[in-house]
């Protein structure tokens, strides 16, 4: 009656945990984190989507002049307006608004909005009052005074390449000759040259500055694992610790130490400043109404008549693609590779990077180069596995005199210890030769499980085009749809998918081939737990299934091989689990008799 009870509470706990999980799957790792961005959407007519903007005016370390947008944008007819300079790089597309001098249109060539080849690319900036507003700002403080941000600056070329830089020029009124000098390399790096020249009668003290100013609503959500919002290096140090949430309740954050880098991450994007030579005060706040702000503002310097200065100011807005951060941290941008959320194990996550990247490269497909991944580590593991199952069956061997060990010193358990320490010694068997190799197979696996969700190389790779066509989202056929025959997805863990299938069916089948001593209540426990962990592990990635089943597969060949190289551990397994059905058979007849 005991044992029916026991397994009842285990069996409801099992359903509290698959509903809980699915509702802590939903808070952490929501579906439009792994996925695409979404496409700009026209804001229907009164509502309030961008609204925010007339909260936009630069705090009060900026004097006030900004012209906040009237009200909601469309992005077709912002990006329409003659004052545009187009942007026309190998990766990188988009406009420069001659009106403030915003570098406001980004979208990345090479990375889709969905898995639709038509979907168009990925929109990183988007211009002041659309839905999803995020720009880059150069201006000028002078004399205290800010230069407007509706100014309109002149250009000297139509459009900016790699070997076409252009330069806007502005003069204003008090004598000042303003420049700024853009420039764009292969990849996602702008330089802002910035020059101010006093033509004027007298001295004047000048600030320039820049900053990113963005709206959280089309952000990635920020999890365990993966940050999104505010980050930099600040005196050699990554700091990551607040998120969007975290910035609006503080309103102003300015770290310690002098800034390398600041901006804004997303899980696969990055909008970041790079300072330049010279003293500069380097923040992050919240304008209010969900929007926030980044700034890099150098020192005042009194600039005599007649003299100029020159500040330059790197612009970072691309994908996080861990080859290319690596080159710009080589270039002396300190920390760069940071941007993306190794954490404590990047010294294995980096290296695995490289070796799924080198993979890719020679197959072709993600998919095949995650089981070429998964065979390669677990082969790297298999001396741990095989010394791991020489330590069970030298264990298995000592039982008998263990247990005539505690027998004969059972009153003397100080005694019963020195005599147990001395077998293994005598036997030359270690208790912990067993775990060890557990404990070091824990970071490589979770490193291996951190690449594959922050990889943006695996963001809309397919495993076949009919079934998989982005292994960083769930798998598409489930249960409930008929395994993709019916035209709608389903989510969470309800959706059951074949690589989820897969997965519950491989893992019993590991517990199946392992004998097991349990008592029958945890043995039905284990019998259902595979089941348990396919609705837990079905919102997940599909590349990080495939990586899971691909491991049970292997981890049933590995065991099937050990086991046959220590017989002696699965007879004295199977014997001892005779014995406990046995044992439990007479108790139960004991019963039955009282």
């Amino acid at each position: 009656m005991d044992n029916q009870r026991n397994l009842l509470l285990a069996v409801a706990l099992s359903g509290l945990l698959i509903l809980g999980w699915d509702m802590a799957m939903r808070v952490f790792y929501p579906q439009a984190s792994i996925s695409a961005p979404t496409e700009e959407v026209e804001p229907a007519a009164g509502t309030s989507a961008a609204a925010a903007p007339g909260t936009s005016v630069v705090a009060a370390d900026l004097p006030e002049g900004v012209v906040p947008a009237a009200g909601p944008v469309n992005l077709d007819a912002a990006l329409e307006s003659p004052l545009r300079v187009a942007i026309d790089a190998p990766r990188v597309a988009g406009s420069i608004n001659l009106v403030g001098a915003r570098i406001d249109d980004i979208v990345l060539k090479d990375h889709r909005q969905t898995v639709d080849e038509e979907s168009g690319p990925v929109r990183l900036f988007a211009p002041d009052g659309t839905p999803d507003q995020y720009f880059a700002e150069f201006g000028f403080l002078a004399n205290a005074d800010r230069l407007p941000a509706d100014t309109l600056w002149a250009a000297d070329n139509p459009t900016l390449t790699v070997d076409t830089p252009v330069t806007l020029t502005h003069t204003d009124a008090n004598g000042f000759a303003y420049s700024i000098k853009f420039s764009i390399d292969e990849n996602y790096m702008i330089s802002a040259v910035q020059t101010v020249s006093n033509t004027g009668e007298n001295a004047a003290v000048i600030q320039p500055f820049s900053l990113i100013n963005r709206t959280s609503a089309n952000a990635s959500n920020d999890e365990f694992i993966v940050h999104a919002g505010p980050v930099g290096v600040f005196g050699g140090t990554i700091d990551e610790e607040n998120n969007y949430d975290d910035l609006a309740e503080i309103s102003t954050y300015k770290p310690e130490g002098a800034a390398s880098w600041l901006g804004f991450t997303d899980r696969y994007w990055l909008s970041a400043l790079v300072p330049g030579d010279g003293s500069a005060d380097a923040s992050f706040r919240s304008l209010g109404n969900d929007l926030y702000r980044t700034d890099v503002i150098y020192d005042a310097v009194t600039l005599p008549a007649g003299q100029a200065i020159t500040q330059t100011t790197n612009l970072f807005a691309g994908a996080k693609e861990s080859g290319v951060l690596d080159q710009y941290e080589d270039s002396g941008i300190d920390d760069f590779g940071l941007a993306i959320s190794w954490g404590w194990f990047w010294f294995l996550e980096k290296p695995l990077l490289l070796l799924l990247k080198t993979l890719f490269d020679f197959v072709g497909n993600f998919g095949v180069a995650i089981v070429l991944l998964t065979l390669i580590i677990r082969g790297l593991l298999f001396p741990i596995a095989q010394k791991q199952f020489a330590s069970m069956a030298a264990m298995k061997a000592v039982q008998p005199k263990m247990k005539a060990i505690q027998d004969r010193y059972k009153d003397d358990k100080q005694k019963q210890q020195q005599e147990i320490m001395k077998l293994y010694k005598d036997e030359k068997v270690n208790p912990l030769a067993g775990c060890l190799p557990l404990l070091i197979q824990i970071p490589i696996f979770f490193a291996l499980y951190k690449v594959l969700i922050l990889a943006i190389e695996m963001r809309h790779k397919p495993l076949v085009d009919f079934w998989i066509k982005d292994l960083s989202a769930p798998d598409p056929w489930t249960i409930l749809n008929l395994f993709g025959l019916l035209p709608f997805e389903v989510s969470g863990f309800l959706g059951i998918g074949v690589l989820a299938i897969l997965l519950g069916v491989t893992m019993w089948l590991t517990f199946k081939l392992n004998p097991s001593a349990m008592d029958p209540v945890q043995q039905q426990i284990f019998n259902f737990m595979p089941w348990i962990l396919m609705f837990v592990m079905a919102p997940f990635a599909a590349g990080l299934l495939l990586y899971w089943v691909t491991s049970n597969i292997l981890t049933l060949a590995q065991q099937s091989y050990l086991y046959s190289k220590h017989p002696q551990l699965r007879a004295a397994a199977e014997k001892e689990k005779a014995e406990k059905e046995r044992a439990k058979a007479l108790e139960d007849q004991s019963k039955g008799e009282a």
